[in-house]
């Protein structure tokens, strides 16, 4: 258990958190949610003590174990299995399956295993730093973005792992999908507070919008009984017979604090400029090859083979796979800026495409400001219309006149798509566009594109697009492009991915098992398994209904004092003292059975853990 008790966090005099409270309990996995900038990544910082917070505190169990995925992309060891290994606890280091298992998981080939560390791209080095995380198996594990950098089969590879994880957990993450079917809590960081909710992101967003409904209600209220207050005491002040009334009302007044309106928050709100197409298709490709080592001409390794598509007016195409297959190579094929080694490319001549790339923030120009960029990127572009973009994905006011080269990697992004929404188009090529976005400005951009009035082709990650969106998929898989007609869903119900890239990878002993009787391992290991499951189940399975029991127990004592808090407030609109008494009264006893609940749930879970790790070492 982590507790946090009125921490308070300023950079520069910009506010992050004003006296948040909050505790994370054994096996709770939280999702921390809010925009960018708000500080998610300071409260992970604070928690490992990489920050120090004005003030509050944090209190941390004595011997109690903190993992999170180190930045820092240095390796000691030789092999990708050597330094895999430095992430065991130290009684595990001779247990090679578990890390085999593990970087299997996120997309390492078996062959991979003995190559040195630095021969891998920056994406793959952050997969290892993530695969030692994993295996230190910590009391708390703090994940920020864990699925940058990953494909889809390795999401959801991580997606299961994090399902069984054992321990607590602590998630940042901008893909809804991936967070909801994870967590088990959401602490939103709103308004310089951290909120706690048992459930989802959409509940959570449901008790905020709930939440700041009602203030703004009991505000107007308030201001209202107050004015007419006031008028009461002007008009009979000078009355006598009234005086007491008057005085009253008076106190009355005095006695009524002052509820500030809340401040406005800016929203992603765009849309893309859409140019009129009156065509069937916009392009077609037929027999595209492409290879980037051009000096074999006739052995070519082509990264795109004898390819082949046809675009219509409005389609939503998304393109999914495993990384390092060719995706973005094929974005840029179709987008013209790459070409290819054979085949052709044809657009309709009424065609004017849009191309997002991560790596197109090179072509900002430093010396810019936001403003500027967004002028240059189309000639009808005026100083209000710049403006407008400019606000509307956040550079608001005195933002919009930052200089390029002071941007963020995050902000750059958007100064990229400031600049595709300035330019009419009727296809767009976005290339995994929700990177850097937090999860209010991916819902932006999903209904965005979703009213978008041309084509779309898409490469993404990001299952709650796909489900959103797709009409068609291209996939790079196994080495070959196939492609599903209708929607992602119907795709994993009739198809589905593969649990993982080389399941002989994931076996117990992985690389390392000795060739001995095949039938006579078979028959034992099934004995033996079958012993464990059965054992598992006499010990284990109740446990886990004690555990279940007393989790729901804590969702329904935290129901109650929700209830029991809004009550309060309406009492205390009303000023009915009495009744704040009664509830206030009844807000301790659940405290206190809360409490007990936590304290039970705890000692339960390290039953779990002891028992488990018995049934697993015999």
């Amino acid at each position: 258990m982590i507790n946090i008790e009125n921490i308070s966090k300023s950079f520069g005099g910009h506010t992050l958190f004003n006296k948040i409270t909050f505790r994370v309990n054994p096996r709770e996995r939280v999702g921390i949610v809010g925009r960018n900038g708000h500080g998610k990544t300071t409260l992970f910082r604070l928690i490992t003590r990489d920050e120090d917070f004005d003030s509050g505190s944090i209190t941390i169990p004595k011997n109690y174990r903190i993992g999170c995925v180190q930045q820092q992309l240095t390796f000691t060891e030789d092999s990708i299995l050597a330094e895999g290994k430095k992430g065991l606890p130290e009684h595990e280091r001779d247990q090679s399956w578990k890390i085999e298992k593990i970087l299997t998981g996120l997309g390492f080939a078996l062959n991979d295993f003995n190559r040195h560390p630095e021969e891998f791209s920056g994406g793959f080095q952050v997969r290892l730093n993530l695969a030692k995380a994993l295996l230190s198996e910590p009391d708390l594990l703090l994940l920020d973005e864990p699925t940058n950098y990953l494909d889809i089969t390795s999401i959801r590879w991580v997606e299961h792992f994090l399902n069984n994880w054992p321990h607590a957990l602590m998630l940042i993450s901008h893909n809804r999908n991936f967070m909801d079917s994870i967590v088990t809590h959401v602490v939103g960081i709103h308004r310089h507070k951290a909120y706690k909710i048992v459930g989802n992101t959409e509940k959570y967003y449901q008790q905020i919008a709930q939440d700041e409904e009602i203030y703004e209600k009991t505000r107007i209220n308030d201001e209202k009984r107050k004015k007419d207050v006031q008028i009461f005491i002007t008009r009979f002040r000078s009355k006598a017979r009234l005086a007491n009334l008057v005085q009253s009302r008076v106190k009355a007044l005095n006695r009524m604090g002052k509820k500030e309106k809340l401040e406005k928050l800016d929203n992603l709100e765009f849309s893309f400029r859409s140019l009129p197409f009156k065509s069937k298709y916009l392009m077609s490709a037929h027999g595209i090859s492409f290879a980037y080592d051009k000096k074999n001409k006739d052995k070519k390794d082509f990264i795109i083979n004898n390819f082949d598509i046809t675009i219509g007016a409005r389609e939503r195409i998304c393109v999914v796979g495993q990384n390092g297959r060719g995706k973005t190579t094929l974005l840029k094929l179709l987008g013209g800026t790459l070409r290819p080694d054979k085949g052709e490319i044809k657009y309709n001549a009424a065609a004017s495409k849009g191309f997002f790339e991560q790596t197109n923030v090179k072509s900002l120009n430093d010396n810019y400001t936001v403003e500027e960029e967004v002028l240059s990127s189309q000639p009808d572009v005026d100083r209000q219309m710049a403006r407008n973009i400019c606000g509307g994905m956040m550079f608001g006011g005195d933002e919009a006149l930052k200089k390029i080269s002071v941007l963020s990697g995050g902000e750059k992004s958007r100064v990229m798509l400031c600049k595709l929404l300035a330019t009419p188009v009727n296809l767009l090529l976005l290339d995994e566009p929700t990177n850097h976005l937090d999860m209010e400005s991916a819902d932006a951009l999903l209904a965005a594109i979703d009213a978008f009035d041309g084509a779309v082709v898409m490469v993404t990650h990001n299952e709650m697009f796909l489900h959103a969106l797709a009409d068609r998929l291209v996939i790079f898989r196994n080495g070959s492009i196939d492609f599903f007609d209708g929607s992602y869903q119907s795709f994993l119900d009739k198809i589905g991915w593969e649990e993982s890239p080389k399941k002989q990878g994931s076996g117990s002993k992985g690389l390392h098992a000795k060739k001995t009787c095949p039938q006579k391992n078979k028959q034992k290991s099934k004995r033996k398994r079958s012993e464990l499951l059965v054992k598992r189940s006499q010990v284990l399975k109740p446990l886990k209904q004690k555990i279940k029991k007393v989790e729901q127990k804590i969702e329904s004592c935290e129901k109650r004092l929700c209830e029991l808090n809004l009550k309060i407030m309406d009492a205390s609109h009303k000023y009915e003292g009495g009744k704040i008494a009664e509830l206030s009264k009844e807000v301790h006893a659940c405290n206190v059975k809360n409490d007990s609940l936590y304290d039970e749930l705890e000692e339960l879970t390290d039953t779990f853990a002891e028992e488990e790790a018995k049934i697993d070492q015999s």
